[in-house]
């Protein structure tokens, strides 16, 4: 599947939970994740869209690791079907 596929997905089901799915783009710091997810109640995580069976880059994941480090979650879907586990373990405690 398509990253531009799970992507469009990821922003419609965040929008129907009462959330936004904001493209994020840090021109001079690359590697972060592709999206902002800003759900109801102050709840927020970053993903990073990947096409089915692709893998983040290394400097992708040295950048998910330092978010991780410090505190913020991070995931990674590569297909459709992640996508509502992923939204709700952003909006989890």
């Amino acid at each position: 599947m398509h990253e531009r596929c799970i992507e469009q997905k990821l922003t419609k089901a965040a929008k129907k939970r009462g959330g936004i799915a904001l493209k994020f783009v840090s021109p001079s710091f690359a590697g972060m994740p592709d999206r902002l997810v800003l759900l109801p109640e102050g709840k927020i995580g970053f993903v990073e869209l990947k096409a089915t069976g692709q893998k983040p880059r290394a400097l992708q994941r040295a950048r998910h690791e330092m978010l991780r480090r410090l505190g913020f979650k991070v995931f990674v879907p590569d297909n459709i079907d992640e996508i509502e586990e992923v939204l709700n373990e952003i909006q989890s405690p």
